[in-house]
Formats: structure tokens, sequence, C-alpha cells
């Protein structure tokens, strides 16, 4: 018998410029919109009145983008940083290029953009990460530049 575990990232295992597709996908219902309006206290009306979302932008409700950058993220966590995973440093250039609707499935693709070692943690790296969410169009949704440091396969103790 053989036991399988899911594994991120090493450090030395990433080669900058590769792409990791992340499945399956999420589609995002109106329950999964609401819930993330009151938790993170989102009272826009585009969100969660749909009578008044009629005479907006987009004619109909749009998921909260937090949300939509939470899943994006959160599709790749497995995938990445499953044991590996560090420490998270930090968000830069997030960006919604179209509106996730209720209903849209968001796909998610990460890509590694830089790497190098950690100067203050020995047995560390320090990831630049791509993380693009996608709807089931193939239409860019979410665009995050990602920073987080990853385990060393050999940790230096010393």
């Amino acid at each position: 018998m053989t036991i399988h575990v899911r594994q991120g990232f090493f450090f030395e295992d990433i080669e900058v410029g590769d792409i990791v597709r992340h499945r399956p996908g999420r589609t995002i219902g109106e329950s999964d919109n609401l819930l993330f309006a009151a938790l993170s206290m989102n009272r826009q009306s585009l969100h969660f009145d749909a009578v008044a979302a009629e005479d907006g932008p987009f004619g109909e409700r749009v998921v909260i983008g937090s949300l939509t950058l939470a899943v994006t993220v959160g599709l790749a966590a497995a995938d990445l940083t499953e044991g590996t995973g560090v420490a998270n440093l930090g968000y830069d250039r997030v960006r919604f290029p179209a509106a996730v609707l209720v209903g849209d499935t968001i796909r998610s693709e990460t890509e590694f953009i830089d790497k190098r070692l950690s100067s203050s943690r020995p047995g560390v790296g320090v990831v630049t990460l791509e993380h693009r969410g996608l709807n089931q169009r193939d239409e860019v949704v979410c665009l995050a530049r990602r920073v987080a440091m990853f385990r060393c396969r050999e940790r230096d103790e010393s």
C-alpha cells in the first residue's frame, strides 16, 4: 500500500516562468456573495440589492471584488503551499479587469515571476507569484501579484 499526501512546491522545485493551472474551479453562488457581504460588512447595493443593481453598470448584482481575489488565491493554496508555505508577505497590483456575476465559475492559474533565498531566514525562499482568475469564458477577472515564503527542501539549520 502507498500513502499519498498532497504537497505544495518546495523552493527548489519552482522555476521562474512556469505556470500552474489549479483545478477544480469554483462557481460563485448567490449565497456565497451574500455571506461574504455580511462577513466583510460590505453593504454596497451593487452586491446584494437586485433592484438597485438593475440600474447599475452591470444591470445585475456583481460579486464583491475581494471575494473574487480570495477565491482566485484560495484555489491555488493546496497546489502551491500545502506543507511548504511559510508566510504570506503581501499582495501588489491587484486588478479586476472584468466583473464576476453570480453563477460565474472562477478558475485560477499562477505564474512564478521571481525567486530568491531569504537573507534573514535560513532554509526559506521568497517567491513572487502572479495569480490569475479566469471565468468560464476565459476572461481574466482577477490579477494579483503576491510575495510568499516557501520552505527549502534541504533546510540549513546553522
